[in-house]
């Protein structure tokens, strides 16, 4: 459920998938002439307050609303393109660097720590964001088991907020750049770490096609809240695994806030209605922990006013 006065939701019908208004702990259905078209055809120029009158209206039309509970929510998004950013988390990359030179100087850990926030200070002032490409088709929704392949043991957890693009953005500025979001969902990137890196050469660098692509790999959702409801630059990024605080963040703590990784990612090719831009993820996954996902765990994502994410794990058949 979100604190947003209302979301988007797409939701299980039989055979199909429908497009849905949630309101509180309510859905209703969403006709093709409510949307203007389809989803993406209605993220490319969102009338949001003829949904917004639909869902202060529901106590008025009763029987087309129906507890959210009795649906079964699936990806609230359909991306054409996936653009997913790398190191964005100040005090992550941070500590990541910091700890690969207190491995390889004799620099103190504070020493470390202060040289390495140092660089990423510089990077904020003067860098550019780092993008690459993920899979439209391995987004599905968290009523879909994440199935964790049985080659390798060292499958782990990336939550993020992810940005739900509405009209296309192609070479558009930092100050423009929000007028092409149409709001902002859930994302887990889950990343297998020891295919990140090529082993039979190391020069061609990481590999994020095999290490970030298995069937699954982008649990989204379960809603895309309008920009409207939601500070970019203030919210809270929190993923408990079994019940235990793994990541604890806010998004202040971007390296590249939205407006500047629409603005960078616009300038190489056009972003379209409906794509995902997902904006990196804070400190505390797997890799830090030394504790990768198991078949039965049990990942829950909040991400401020966007609900809750649930990703249940299931160990791959015959592994």
């Amino acid at each position: 459920m979100t604190t947003a006065p209302f979301a988007l939701a797409r939701f299980r019908e039989a055979d199909a998938v429908r497009i849905g208004l949630v309101a509180g702990d309510r859905i209703r259905a969403l006709t093709a002439d409510e949307l203007g078209g389809g989803l993406n055809a209605f993220l490319a120029d969102p009338d949001w307050d003829r949904l917004d009158a639909l869902a202060s209206a529901r106590d008025e039309a009763p029987g087309e609303w129906h507890p959210l509970s009795d649906v079964t929510l699936t990806a609230p998004v359909e991306p054409r393109q996936v653009l997913q950013t790398g190191a964005n988390y100040r005090e992550h990359v941070v500590q990541l660097v910091a700890a690969g030179l207190t491995q390889n100087t004799d620099r103190t850990p504070e020493e470390a720590h202060a040289f390495a926030a140092e660089m990423m200070d510089e990077r904020a002032r003067s860098g550019e964001p780092y993008f690459f490409i993920g899979l439209p088709a391995c987004v599905v929704g968290d009523d879909v088991p994440l199935v964790l392949p049985a080659s390798s043991e060292v499958h782990d957890w990336e939550l993020e907020l992810a940005v739900v693009i509405g009209k296309e953005a192609f070479r558009v500025s930092r100050e423009d750049a929000l007028d092409h979001v149409a709001g902002y969902t859930i994302v887990n990137d889950i990343t297998t770490r020891d295919l990140v890196f090529r082993k039979d050469m190391k020069e061609i660098g990481t590999d994020w096609y095999r290490a970030k692509n298995a069937p699954g790999f982008l649990p989204t959702g379960p809603l895309l809240v309008p920009a409207r409801f939601v500070d970019p630059a203030d919210t809270a990024v929190r993923l408990e695994l079994n019940g235990q605080v793994m990541q604890d963040a806010n998004t202040s703590d971007l390296l590249f806030d939205v407006p500047a990784l629409v603005s960078a990612a616009s300038q190489t090719h056009p972003l379209l209605p409906g794509d995902l831009l997902l904006t990196g993820s804070p400190a505390g996954n797997g890799q830090h922990w030394k504790r990768f996902l198991r078949d039965g765990d049990v990942m829950t994502g909040t991400i401020g006013a966007l609900g809750t994410q649930v990703v249940r794990c299931v160990g791959e058949a015959g592994s």
